[in-house]
């Protein structure tokens, strides 16, 4: 058989992704993006996690241990919510807070957007954008300090551990309890 030479030509017309309303985020980093997506589909319902009756005290250490093993594994992401939940919670009760990290935000937005038509230059030195996101970073440390934020963090990892162990000691994993048998402790 002859071999046959074609051409082909045209033009592919690539959709433009559409941008999705609600609490959706845009992430440039590929990996970052897939950890959320799994984080947000392992969520157990909400009912589920925090229904009343399976809470009890548990009658031994050993069972302590075993709950929360089987708690932070079962409940990893909604336990993550919580920690987001009271983290926007410490933010919209510390207005000073607030200001701090709008100023940061927009120092950023500055630098960035300034550096999209031309460089900062001062007394003849060109600041590479590593360099202005550097100081900003820097000074942005004291007013951090004075707004609080030592304090807020403390208390959002503080507040976060108390409940998140809370419901991982007394919450009793489904699927363990079974009320028809007849337990026997030794003595």
């Amino acid at each position: 058989m002859a071999e046959v030479e074609e051409e082909i030509s045209g033009d592919i017309v690539v959709p433009e992704t559409e941008e999705k309303p609600g609490m959706s985020i845009t992430l440039s980093n590929a990996g970052a993006r897939e950890w959320i997506q799994k984080k947000r589909a392992s969520v157990r319902p909400w009912t589920e996690f925090l229904k009343t009756s399976q809470f009890s005290k548990p009658k031994s250490v050993k069972e302590v241990t075993s709950r929360v093993v089987s708690n932070i594994e079962t409940y990893q992401s909604n336990y993550l919510f919580v920690f987001v939940g009271l983290l926007v919670y410490c933010l919209l009760t510390s207005p000073l807070l607030i200001v701090a990290l709008v100023v940061l935000f927009g120092a950023c937005y500055w630098i960035r957007v300034r550096n999209d038509s031309k460089k900062l230059a001062l007394f003849g030195y060109e600041f590479t954008v590593f360099q202005q996101y550097g100081v900003v970073g820097l000074l942005s440390f004291p007013l951090f300090y004075i707004a609080g934020a030592t304090s807020a963090v403390f208390w959002v990892i503080g507040a976060s551990f108390f409940f998140i162990m809370l419901h991982a000691v007394m919450f009793e994993p489904l699927g363990e309890r079974d009320d028809d048998e007849i337990t026997m402790e030794e003595v």
